[in-house]
């Protein structure tokens, strides 16, 4: 499997920079957002400190006994938080797919929303038993929910960072995205994918995760710098995607797929097994921030992206009805009814 090219853009010209960087900023991410629908991003100022603490509580969290984690599941899949389990989620589903045939993803989950929720909207107080659920804390490690809150914040900076830069590039008023971020239904979850001595093998078709496209406008991804991530590349093959040292993938969701009428492309991805051969433990770890929006918000096509010869290819959609719609699959493990979104992202063959 060869390794796919990511461009690598960096974020500090749209910090400080003239107006014309500011534009190659918004040109260069347009260009990548066309063509791969994935690209990695340096100059994003998230303290090393910050993701160092990530990182050494949620190896913390994820070495606890089996058992112990299991507490912190939620009470049901519509709750987005808390702990999952190995094999309790397969991806499949949320492309509309009959999971029956496909084994159970390997991977296992701890899902968090903002800590803190503005009461005072009513918007957040009518969906504070789904969307806005509060967080579901474990006992221990006590550097947990301090280092994930943290890291949750910053990630959230970084990706309406983005959606500034989107609007430049998409040719739409400054702040166009600010309306659909006043409440926004955003998750951080961190992914450890570990195979320990002993482990079962892996069963034929089965993924660490499997394929799907995310569901909301942006993705921002730390992951670990080994092979495992695979995305459908532009010719439709699958191909090796390995973050560079230092900086974040960002890839786009469903919702942006469907305002640029698939200008911009929502890619599929997923996870694979270790190297058949390798033997002993493996691990790889990913913590996603996933920014989908006000649940509330209308997302229909955006004007700078049809004309005569291209009408809009989707029906204006709430985006919290479509982000149910897609965890209805993988986490209710029933096939999803947003499968549509998927249309032309399937790989060749």
């Amino acid at each position: 499997m060869s390794v796919l090219v990511v461009p690598v853009i960096d974020l500090d010209p749209w910090f400080e920079g003239t107006p014309e960087q500011r534009r190659a900023v918004a040109d260069q991410v347009d260009e990548a957002c066309r063509t791969i629908g994935f690209l990695q991003v340096r100059g994003h100022r998230i303290p090393d400190e910050v993701v160092d603490a990530m990182r050494d509580a949620t190896s913390a969290f994820f070495a606890l006994p089996p058992e112990e984690k299991q507490r912190w599941t939620p009470p049901s899949w519509d709750v987005n938080r808390g702990y999952a389990g190995a094999g309790s989620e397969t991806l499949s589903y949320s492309l509309g797919e009959d999971g029956a045939q496909a084994p159970p993803d390997v991977f296992e989950a701890f899902n968090i929303g903002p800590d803190e929720v503005d009461l005072s909207d009513p918007a957040v107080v009518a969906e504070r038993d789904r969307f806005f659920v509060p967080n579901i804390w474990p006992d221990r490690p006590a550097s947990l929910r301090p280092a994930l809150v943290a890291y949750f914040d910053e990630a959230r900076r970084v990706a309406h960072l983005l959606t500034e830069v989107f609007a430049a590039a998409l040719g739409l008023p400054e702040g166009f995205f600010r309306a659909y971020q006043r409440h926004a239904t955003d998750t951080l979850r961190v992914n450890n994918y570990e195979r320990r001595p002993g482990d079962p093998p892996f069963r034929e078709g089965q993924m660490r995760m499997g394929a799907h496209t995310d569901y909301g406008i942006v993705t921002v991804l730390y992951a670990d710098p080994v092979p495992s991530l695979q995305i459908v590349a532009p010719d439709g093959t699958w191909q090796d995607v390995i973050p560079e040292e230092g900086a974040l993938l960002v890839n786009l969701g469903d919702l942006t797929a469907q305002w640029t009428n698939d200008r911009w492309r929502s890619t599929l991805h997923r996870v694979v097994p270790p190297p058949a051969g390798v033997d002993g433990s493996a691990q790889r770890r990913s913590v996603a921030f996933f920014h989908d929006g006000d649940w509330d918000g209308l997302v229909e096509c955006l004007p700078t992206c049809t004309d005569e010869q291209h009408p809009p290819r989707y029906p204006p959609v709430l985006a919290g009805d479509h982000l149910m719609a897609k965890l209805g699959g993988s986490r209710g493990l029933q096939p999803s009814v947003a499968a549509h979104t998927t249309g032309g992202r399937l790989p060749a063959g």
